[in-house]
């Protein structure tokens, strides 16, 4: 069950590792990343998932993929530039649930710096979709504090984990996303490792718990 199948679904392609239940993970990889970029984190998730890796819709400069829109370099991307990779997002897991036989109703996303905030951005406009949410080195996007509200992500547990040297997402947005996940009700696991722009051993680890409970 370790083998992560290329796949070409309708009008995407995916990394697709077979589980033994109906439950569904959906990974998201970074900017400039592709539909190969997150099994590395995948070895020791619970057997039972069905792990869905997309390629994200849009090229990105100079290699790679995207999960918005091309804007002006060196912007952060917004919640309204993520919508539409959301919407098809929710499409595609929709209907490769019911070409597999899986449960959509309720599933779990774990997405990579940009896709990090992708997943935050889809846990809160989608939160009776998304029942765990793992945020690894990323951030809040742009208008993230214009849809929050008070009970949104209540009863909701959420893993986030960041580096304190990394470059790329500072320090101080992911500490600042706890403070809106916390705000909108939700209860955040927090992994803080001594490393740069990636997820530590201890915070892989500390996911794969998280996952599993």
């Amino acid at each position: 069950m370790t083998n992560h199948n290329l796949v070409t679904f309708e009008n995407w392609t995916l990394r697709v590792r077979p589980g033994t239940g109906k439950r569904i993970i959906l990974l998201l990889h970074g900017w400039t990343g592709d539909e190969n970029s997150m099994s590395i984190f995948t070895r020791n998730f619970p057997i039972e998932y069905w792990i869905i890796s997309p390629r994200a819709p849009y090229a990105a400069n100079p290699n790679g993929f995207s999960w918005r829109a091309p804007a002006a370099q060196g912007s952060w991307p917004s919640v309204d530039l993520f919508r539409p990779s959301i919407n098809a997002l929710l499409d595609l897991i929709d209907r490769f649930a019911a070409a597999n036989d899986l449960d959509s109703s309720n599933f779990d996303v774990a997405g990579f710096s940009q896709g990090g905030a992708l997943t935050l951005t889809f846990g809160l406009l989608h939160p009776s979709r998304v029942r765990k949410m793992g945020i690894l080195a990323g951030f809040a996007p742009e208008g993230t504090q214009q849809i929050l509200e008070s009970d949104l992500l209540s009863g909701k547990s959420i893993f986030l984990a960041h580096g304190t040297l990394d470059k790329t997402v500072p320090i101080e947005m992911a500490r600042q996303t706890i403070q809106y996940l916390e705000s909108a009700g939700a209860k955040v696991i927090y992994c803080e490792s001594e490393i740069g722009h990636k997820l530590s051993v201890d915070c892989l680890r500390a996911l794969e718990n998280y996952l599993v409970h």
